[in-house]
């Protein structure tokens, strides 16, 4: 009995244990205690006006994050985030719904459209100009919303408005950074595709700032009604039943759209990633030992996603196609999705299809042969131009320390075109400046004897 004793009281203690340590936790993570109700929203209603230095703040974060995503710098884009004043409308917008202030809706909605013209005009007028008009890694991952986009709208919008309603804001600058991580860019992106004429980089980055927006919204109206902050009270009790009502259909109509957005999102993601592990497994089975995939396609869509796959080799049986839908629907999870194989329509021998990989490696090998070349040929110009510097360098020396009244000196390669023959030849020319600015032909003459033999050539013409 006394020996089973303590191994009975051991799980009691350590629930206990586990107990303490989770209230303990628990406290620790509440927030209500340590809010500022009056200073958090007096703060981020004097944020949402853009005006004065706000405005130039904000057009000059935005060309430095142009700059940025033009030269593919992520070093740049982070430098911009650092200054950037975006967050006061938006932050303004989630305030206000949840404390239902009708006149903080209305400037936040107002400042918001301020600051996305701002923003386009600026970018665009920075691409509009720019020499560099290709799109970039920077640029391009910005064009196309995923689910991570969401998460970071959603979970640096809480952190932001955490950080905002402390009383001591331990932490509002490093949220600010995290957020603006997910606004400055899409807004320099939808400048380019303004600027570029294309408008599907446009309307994509455009829709990846509205997700994003929308969910740092959504992430400070859910902590400020968790907090508890103050609602708005109106002297008239039917115009505040308005109010609510007007705010809650206008949140409504946001809220749909931005849930189906982002549940289509989350569908493709999964169909991106599952996609490429079909495709990449698959290539290992039976099906694909005489065949080769040289091409794949993944086209999203709510209705019917399609993989598009181009092989060489035996062609497919419509059994075989059948057989990996099949596969691809059920142990997949791409349930939706429908397979299309594009192949030739006679059987290609293993012989054939080597001479197919080979012709391609070979096109390949003679494009990077024809780049080797270029680059040697590049490397011999910039060696003949660097020891050409320096030997002219080391002549300029002797002339000076030879002739102490020689001011200046030139020579060069130069093209002499005969009009009546049409021929043409390259003579060594030099120039000679004095100091008295007379000629010295004996002096010159001397010089030319000796610079035919430093040079090992037979002609040279003097130019004064």
């Amino acid at each position: 009995m006394n020996s089973t004793l303590p191994k009975e009281k051991q799980p009691s203690q350590f629930l206990k244990k586990m107990r303490y340590w989770f209230k303990r936790l628990l406290q620790l993570m509440q927030l209500k205690e340590d809010t500022d109700y009056e200073a958090t929203i007096d703060n981020i209603t004097k944020s949402v006006t853009f005006q004065g230095m706000n405005l130039w703040i904000l057009f000059f974060a935005i060309i430095v994050a142009s700059v940025g995503l033009n030269v593919n710098s992520t070093a740049v884009i982070i430098g911009a985030m650092l200054i950037s004043p975006l967050m006061g409308p938006i932050n303004g917008l989630g305030l206000a719904i949840g404390i239902f202030d009708e006149e903080l809706m209305r400037k936040s909605l107002t400042n918001l459209v301020i600051m996305v013209v701002i923003s386009l005009l600026a970018s665009t007028l920075y691409f509009f100009i720019s020499p560099l008009g290709d799109a970039q890694s920077e640029l391009l991952a910005r064009t196309n919303p995923t689910i991570y986009d969401v998460f970071i709208g959603f979970f640096g919008g809480s952190a932001g408005i955490v950080a905002l309603s402390r009383k001591n804001q331990p932490m509002a600058v490093i949220s600010g950074v995290a957020i603006a991580t997910a606004l400055m860019p899409p807004l320099c992106t939808a400048g380019y595709g303004l600027a570029t004429f294309q408008f599907r980089y446009f309307f994509g980055a455009l829709y990846l700032f509205f997700i994003n927006s929308f969910f740092i919204a959504l992430a400070t109206f859910l902590f400020v009604r968790y907090l508890g902050f103050p609602q708005t009270k109106y002297v008239d009790k039917k115009r505040e039943t308005t109010v609510k009502r007007i705010i809650t259909i206008f949140t409504v109509i946001v809220i749909i759209p931005s849930i189906i957005a982002a549940i289509n999102m989350i569908r493709e993601t999964a169909f991106q990633s599952q996609s490429k592990k079909f495709v990449t497994e698959i290539q290992d089975t039976p099906y694909f030992e005489n065949r080769q995939v040289f091409n794949v396609e993944r086209e999203f869509s709510r209705t019917e996603p399609s993989i598009t796959m181009s092989i060489v080799g035996a062609p497919l049986s419509s059994t075989d196609i059948t057989e990996l839908q099949q596969s691809m629907r059920t142990d997949y999870g791409l349930k939706n999705s429908k397979l299309i194989i594009k192949q030739t329509g006679e059987t290609i021998d293993i012989t054939k299809q080597n001479e197919i990989i080979e012709n391609m490696l070979d096109k390949k090998d003679q494009v990077i042969q024809l780049q080797d070349s270029i680059i040697q040929s590049l490397r011999t110009k910039m060696s003949s131009i660097e020891q050409s510097q320096t030997l002219s360098d080391q002549i300029a020396k002797e002339l000076y320390v030879q002739h102490p009244t020689l001011v200046t000196f030139a020579i060069d390669d130069l093209s002499y075109f005969n009009t009546q023959t049409g021929l043409h030849e390259t003579i060594p020319t030099v120039y000679f400046k004095w100091k008295d600015g007379a000629a010295h032909p004996q002096t010159e003459e001397a010089i030319i004897k000796w610079l035919k033999v430093r040079l090992d050539v037979s002609e040279m013409r003097v130019i004064h």
